[in-house]
């Protein structure tokens, strides 16, 4: 068995810092402390947010590489250095008499208990699942033709016919954004779904060249020919066609298994997450988090790029405590 896929025993020896997520903030966190010289396992539950995607963007040198293959490749250059990681899910996590963590995995299919990890600090790095609304036919076209960020995906859909869902408070931010990458946005107020525009926000989507229409979305529907997304019908009968979806999800940490440690949670418009002082500390004394688990609009390369800077972090603080 290769050593990303060994199972820990239940006394294996303690960690300097366990990883919790194997994406790109948990892997270049990984990275940095074991180049650190530091024991780190990440543990990985294998359900990146971006799989549906058919590549990563905006990504110095890696442009257009798919999630998969970023991923393999961040785990080999962690195992190179001395990682480990383990594919499963932590399930629970505890905090010790003496300040360490002991974080649960879960178990077997056949009932066995999971095993038990033991660490000095605990990074949180599960990113976030994306709650789409709730339209019959959405989720089949979600990371393809249908998308939320600009950045992430714009490129790829310039110059189609664009439909904005008005589901969200963010929905006229995303609308507006889309109209620089095409010149046929249609904006979709469904005050059934969404909160309905106010005269500014109105205001602007047509100064930007988008129509607004006024309807409530009943399903997303696909062509029989192709299976490519054809429009979102209306709850009229009507057929509003469009190649390209936008709609803005709500984001949610996946911080259950870490919550009963205190941590202290943030919402805003987008959705809910870790709330991290500089450098990914949270208010948990030993507990950090970085990536979309505290930054929900962290693309990958901002996400990496937090999980470095916070493993600096961490070994700095590790060194300084052993100067006490």
């Amino acid at each position: 068995m290769s050593p990303e896929h060994d199972t820990p025993e239940h006394n294996t020896p303690e960690l300097d810092v366990l990883v919790a997520g194997g994406g790109a903030a948990g892997l270049a966190a990984a990275v940095t402390l074991a180049r650190a010289r530091r024991s780190v396992t990440v543990v990985d539950s294998g359900r990146p947010r971006n799989a549906p995607a058919e590549g990563v963007h905006a990504l110095l040198g890696r442009e257009g590489i798919s999630p998969a293959e970023l991923l393999a490749a961040g785990r080999r250059e962690a195992l190179g250095y001395g990682a480990e990681v383990v594919d499963g899910e932590i399930t629970a996590v505890r905090r010790l008499a003496d300040g360490r963590f002991q974080a649960t995995l879960a178990g077997g299919e056949d009932g066995s208990a999971g095993p038990v990890l033991t660490a000095r600090r605990l990074l949180i790095a599960t990113g976030l699942t994306d709650e789409l609304p709730q339209l019959p036919g959405l989720a089949e076209h979600w990371g393809h033709n249908v998308i939320h960020c600009p950045y992430c995906h714009g490129w790829e859909v310039r110059d189609r016919s664009i439909l904005a869902l008005g589901t969200s408070p963010n929905s006229v931010h995303q609308a507006l954004l889309f109209s620089q990458l095409s010149a046929d946005v249609t904006f979709l107020e469904d005050t059934a779904h969404g909160p309905g525009l106010g005269a500014e926000e109105r205001r602007m989507l047509v100064a930007r060249g988008i129509t607004v229409l006024a309807g409530e979305a009943a399903a997303v529907e696909s062509s029989e020919e192709t299976g490519r997304l054809a429009g979102v019908r209306l709850a009229d009968g009507e057929l509003l066609p469009a190649e390209v979806l936008v709609v803005a999800p709500r984001m949610l940490a996946n911080t259950e298994a870490f919550e009963p440690l205190g941590l202290q949670m943030e919402e805003n418009p987008m959705g809910r997450f870790v709330s991290t002082q500089e450098m990914g500390h949270t208010t948990v004394p030993g507990v950090w988090a970085a990536g979309n688990s505290s930054d929900l609009s962290a693309q990958v390369g901002a996400a990496a790029a937090a999980g470095t800077m916070t493993a600096a972090r961490i070994n700095a603080e590790m060194v300084m405590e052993g100067l006490v």
